[in-house]
């Protein structure tokens, strides 16, 4: 990571943008998101976690999708290390986030640990989006403190509500994490291999959810990258351009 003193990040023909319209988005973000954390907490006790169990995966884990992965590989009966493994697996990406924010950002040495763990899809969407590295703190650090409070305060009465609330799959609540994953990813799905890659994912990690444990398909997912690394390298010369068919 580089250090604070790292010359500030202005892409080529961005305009700056005020601290308070990058606050504004920022919470709106964090709010938005945060909200869903009360799914997590219905959806988590629900599937026999305690009160205790669901808040510190929250506090500690701090990534939506994949404590959502992890409490409904549990609920469908799965192996506690395999919905661990998927849980785990789908948290990775957010050690690719860190490689770029880590050269946006440029925190200091002493606020890399604890920055660390507020790099997860929202934050690095808010940040990526910003036109100068003053602006990219900024989103990072509003986006990460309103998601963290709001998510825990969320997961707690979630927890606690659970009873009431009762079947949380007949109020569709344990679709709502996936549901804010899927959205935040669709975007950036630009290219014909991101897109190839995404839904061959889909097809298997779906296609694989009767034959495999709970958890395992989305392990299996990931063979979808190299399938089609390996595809598009069958169908590239050795100059970098595709091959001709005829």
């Amino acid at each position: 990571m580089a250090e604070q003193t790292a010359p500030p990040v202005i892409r080529d023909g961005a305009p700056t943008k005020p601290d308070a319209a990058v606050v504004r988005d920022a919470l709106g973000v964090g709010v938005a998101v945060g909200l869903s954390g009360f799914a997590f907490g219905v959806t988590s006790a629900g599937s026999g976690l305690s009160v205790l169990q669901t808040c510190v995966l929250s506090l500690l884990v701090f990534t939506g999708a994949s404590q959502f992965a992890l409490v409904g590989a549990l609920a469908a009966g799965g192996n506690p290390f395999t919905a661990a493994a998927g849980a785990f697996f789908l948290g990775t990406r957010n050690a690719f986030y860190g490689l770029r924010l880590s050269q946006l950002l440029a925190v200091p040495k002493a606020v890399r640990p604890f920055a660390a763990h507020w790099v997860i899809d929202e934050t690095t969407a808010v940040s990526l989006a910003q036109p100068t590295r003053r602006a990219a703190r900024i989103g990072f650090t509003v986006t990460g403190l309103t998601l963290y409070v709001l998510w825990n305060a969320t997961t707690l009465l979630g927890a606690l509500g659970a009873e009431a609330i009762g079947d949380t799959a007949a109020w569709g609540l344990d679709a709502a994490g996936p549901a804010v994953f899927l959205a935040l990813l669709a975007p950036m799905l630009k290219s014909a291999t991101e897109r190839a890659t995404a839904g061959i994912a889909v097809l298997l990690g779906l296609g694989l959810l009767p034959v495999l444990p709970a958890g395992v398909p989305v392990l299996a997912a990931a063979l979808a990258a190299p399938l089609v690394l390996w595809f598009q390298g069958r169908r590239m010369g050795p100059d970098g351009r595709e091959k001709d068919s005829r």
